[in-house]
């Protein structure tokens, strides 16, 4: 078996937990957006539904990106101070 260098094991737990936190962030989306704009499900979505569930998308995921940005940001700072 070869062997695996410690920068090839950190870049695998990035990628996992990458992943892990993408998967995170559509349970959130999908949970409180669908709880917002379908209050009371029905056979199917209308279309005021539809628009509801992908403005609440857009949000959320411009509110999770510039959460992320400055919480890297922030790291970054901090290991700049070290």
């Amino acid at each position: 078996m070869p062997e695996v260098s410690p920068e090839e094991v950190k870049n695998q737990v990035r990628k996992e937990l990458a992943m892990a936190n993408a998967q995170e962030l559509i349970n959130q989306i999908n949970n409180q957006c669908f709880k917002l704009c379908i209050p009371k499900p029905g056979s199917k979505i209308d279309s005021s539904e539809e628009s509801c569930l992908s403005k609440c998308m857009d949000k959320y995921m411009a509110a999770w990106d510039i959460t992320s940005r400055t919480y890297v940001a922030r790291i970054q700072s901090e290991q700049h101070k070290h």
